[in-house]
């Protein structure tokens, strides 16, 4: 083989090999998924209905078991089985935090977030925006809500990460989050920009 052909494979190997490493890192349409299930749990009044990944996808194309079949697996297995990546949320501890934080949301800091008191911060947590906007009996049980619900969001985002056999992501995980969370907030809430300035959704 010629020097020009050994280097023409070599490059595309190391072309085929990149592309896998990137796709297999972090699932980041199936943590998308993820984030809008548990927040809308929290966010909502009723319990959210999961939804599968498969749902909605054309029929065609099934092999013999009744699986999708691409060719390109054939060529990069692991960037195939990335696009299959169900991320799991479905544990009992992941439920037992969203139980509480839907509880919390609805009896502590749904009017917090009314009066603009606090908002979403921009590295997934709750930030207290304005002390003043609430009376000062109020102020310490504003400030234990929010403290109990960083607990809460700090867990969830290392629970979800470890219980699906990747405790590296949970920064993606965080991040994913916190841009879900903005974008399932109610008009009128505040939130900051990646630059920590706070805007009113």
């Amino acid at each position: 083989m010629s020097l020009h052909k050994r280097l023409l494979m070599t490059g595309l190997i190391l072309a085929v090999a990149a592309c896998v490493t990137i796709n297999v890192y972090f699932p980041e349409a199936a943590a998308e998924q993820a984030a809008t299930q548990f927040i809308s749990g929290v966010l909502g009044a009723e319990e959210p209905v999961e939804v599968l990944p498969d749902e909605g996808k054309e029929t065609s194309g099934l092999d013999a078991s009744g699986q999708h079949f691409d060719p390109f697996a054939l060529l990069v297995p692991a960037a195939y089985a990335q696009q299959n990546i169900n991320i799991d949320i479905n544990t009992a501890p992941i439920r037992a935090i969203q139980d509480r934080m839907r509880a919390r949301q609805k009896s502590e800091l749904q009017p917090f977030f009314e009066a603009g008191a606090i908002g979403y911060g921009n590295d997934g947590m709750l930030k207290i925006r304005d002390r003043s906007a609430v009376g000062l009996a109020e102020r310490s049980k504003m400030e234990r809500a929010v403290a109990a619900d960083n607990q809460d969001r700090a867990a969830v985002y290392r629970e979800i990460a470890v219980a699906n056999g990747h405790p590296e992501w949970e920064d993606e995980i965080r991040k994913t989050f916190a841009k879900e969370w903005v974008d399932q907030a109610q008009p009128g809430w505040y939130y900051q920009n990646a630059a920590g300035s706070w805007l009113q959704k």
